[in-house]
């Protein structure tokens, strides 16, 4: 059997596993056992155990439970509520106003936390009620909750780009500056074309009352000061680390111990608080590892049969296909599969393939996982089947209907598309930052 069978049959059966609603992991970490055992014999049982060395010496790999337990503590403790009052607030008089400060709130939320779940959660929970309470569009703020939490994933810390980081064998720090400047990016087309549309349309989106608006300056200053709370935070966290005074696991460690500090000086740390973090950081950590530690395996078989270069000799020497057009269908491949595969498991699946390909074509790696977390975000915000898209009709009250959900990402998702574009043609918007700062 040639090996680009065996790798077809390899891709074959484990997307036949995921159809039956296994565990990612489960999937991916038994037909990579499987196909060892079977192509090497008992030698193969060695690639899982060099997979399970290799990551548990992966020093960066520490940040990933500080910034979890950074998010949830900053969630659960009620300090993210205080940054909606703040917003609330100051950009009420303005048309759209509250939308655009949710796209803010978005953006800090993401800088806690790094899981767009997270900001979905706290968007749907806190913005949302009130946005509708408050007159706004139902169609239109459904599309801003759903935008602003496709942030979580690309705005640092983001725990998507350090398993990304881990199966590319890229650095986790410089994909995290990369990241930067496309998600602020994003966040300020998306506050553009808010800001038009209600300009245009006033009924999407009015201002506040005048009663609501004449607050005192000092509740507003008072307002202002526990809102900078988690920027601050995060500046505690990412100066040291942009200046070179501590490395990325020392500061994960920083804002992990700022937030929990602060935490208990705002007197919020309760028993429940602290329980409810610490499990929940466990859960997710843990499920990450599983997940790296399959990936591992699964790649370190396809390394081994020399499917990627049969793949590029496929498309470049005999289709003929040109490095830009192999990269944008991957792309689309991405697209289609965040109809039915969160972020995670479609890079797990096809890291192994992907990852070396992209590097075999020329482009650069730190670049491609910025496009790689921009394109899963619009993929699964993307109808009929988009991940998010169900999530957001979990949490959204009963009077935002699936119908609604799909026709209110259409503009944002065209945002997504535009800026994913400009990344492309202009690559510099995700490396200059990376580059600024580690050529010091």
């Amino acid at each position: 059997m040639s090996y680009e069978m065996i790798a077809i049959l390899m891709f074959s059966g484990m997307m036949l596993m995921l159809m039956t609603g296994q565990r990612v992991f489960g999937a991916i970490g038994f037909i990579g056992a499987l196909a060892g055992l079977l192509l090497w014999g008992t030698g193969g049982s060695e690639i899982p155990f060099s997979a399970a060395m290799k990551l548990m010496k992966w020093y960066p790999l520490l940040t990933l439970p500080m910034f979890i337990f950074m998010g949830y503590i900053l969630s659960e403790s009620k300090i993210a509520d205080d940054l909606y009052k703040m917003f609330h607030v100051w950009m009420g008089p303005v048309r759209g106003g509250l939308a655009i400060g949710t796209i803010g709130l978005m953006v800090l939320i993401s800088a806690m936390n790094g899981l767009s779940v997270a900001g979905m959660a706290i968007g749907a929970t806190i913005a949302l009620p009130e946005l509708l309470r408050r007159g706004y569009d139902k169609i239109m703020v459904t599309g801003v909750i759903q935008a602003g939490s496709s942030l979580g994933i690309l705005v640092p810390p983001s725990v998507v780009l350090v398993l990304y980081a881990m199966i590319a064998r890229q650095p986790v720090g410089q994909l995290w500056l990369a990241g930067v400047v496309p998600g602020l990016l994003m966040a300020t087309m998306f506050i553009i074309y808010i800001y038009v549309r209600c300009r245009i349309q006033p009924e999407l989106g009015p201002t506040l009352p005048e009663h609501e608006r004449n607050v005192p300056t000092a509740e507003k200053l008072r307002l202002l000061r526990a809102g900078l709370l988690p920027i601050g935070i995060f500046a505690a966290m990412m100066v040291p680390f942009v200046n070179g005074w501590t490395s990325l696991v020392e500061s994960s460690a920083i804002g992990a111990m700022t937030a929990f500090l602060a935490a208990i000086l705002k007197g919020r740390m309760t028993k429940e608080v602290f329980e409810t973090s610490v499990r929940s950081t466990l859960g997710i950590s843990c499920m990450f590892m599983w997940i790296i530690l399959a990936a591992l395996g699964f790649g370190a078989i396809f390394d081994g049969l020399g499917a990627v270069k049969a793949i590029e000799d496929l498309f470049t020497d005999q289709l003929g296909l040109s490095p830009w057009m192999i990269l944008i269908l991957m792309q689309l491949s991405f697209i289609i599969m965040g109809t039915f595969l969160d972020d995670t498991a479609m890079l797990v699946i096809v890291a192994p393939l992907y990852v070396p390909l992209v590097g075999a074509l020329g482009f650069d790696l730190i670049w491609y996982g910025v496009l790689y977390t921009i394109t899963t975000q619009i993929a699964y915000m993307t109808p009929p089947f988009g991940y998010n898209l169900f999530l957001m009709r979990a949490m959204a009250p009963p009077e935002i209907g699936l119908k609604d959900i799909y026709i209110s990402i259409i503009p944002f998702a065209a945002v997504m598309v535009v800026a994913l574009a400009l990344i492309m043609i202009f690559p510099q918007i995700a490396l200059w930052l990376p580059e600024y700062v580690y050529g010091k």
